[in-house]
């Protein structure tokens, strides 16, 4: 199992990166629509109809793909204070269970984001003209993003490695 997880390491490195920088894109073309939309507003005295919901679709997209990047790298909110006062094997036990549970939800939350892409597709979204499922896509691929990395947290945690540390640094440099 730690051969099998060393090898889908570098698959999910890819994908955390690919998604924290995606995240930043959508942070800086959200804000760069924004600032046009005040432009626009303010100075041309004609504000553009597109720009508050493609921003809000950005927006989903840069949300969900940090909180993935945040479940890999542990870096999410966390009461770490009765965590820290219990002998180890019982953090173990309330790692696993967490980290379960966020694997649990990230599945749900994708099952769930399916059915509502699915069937709100034949709307349309009236200022952009896409389909109204298209805001669901970031659910589904988020939540997707978040059980695989919660899942690989806890195998690694089940197998006795915590290799979170080691995998920002690396992956920061």
């Amino acid at each position: 199992m730690r051969h099998f997880m060393s090898s889908v390491r570098r698959v999910l490195a890819l994908l955390n990166r690919t998604a924290i920088y995606l995240a930043g894109l959508g942070i800086i073309a959200m804000t760069l629509i924004i600032g046009w939309q005040v432009f626009a507003r303010y100075v041309l005295n004609d504000t553009p109809s597109w720009s508050e919901p493609l921003s809000l679709h950005l927006m989903s997209w840069f949300i969900l793909l940090g909180a993935a990047v945040g479940v890999r790298e542990s870096v999410h909110l966390g009461l770490d204070l009765v965590h820290h006062m219990v002998p180890p094997a019982v953090q173990k036990l309330m790692d696993q269970v967490s980290l379960g549970l966020i694997t649990l939800f990230g599945i749900a939350m994708t099952y769930y984001a399916i059915l509502l892409a699915a069937g709100t597709w034949t709307a349309r979204i009236p200022v952009l003209g896409w389909p109204g499922g298209v805001d669901f896509i970031p659910m589904i691929v988020g939540g997707a993003l978040i059980s695989l990395f919660a899942a690989e947290r806890f195998v690694d945690v089940s197998l006795g490695q915590e290799v979170t540390d080691v995998v920002v640094l690396t992956e920061v440099a």
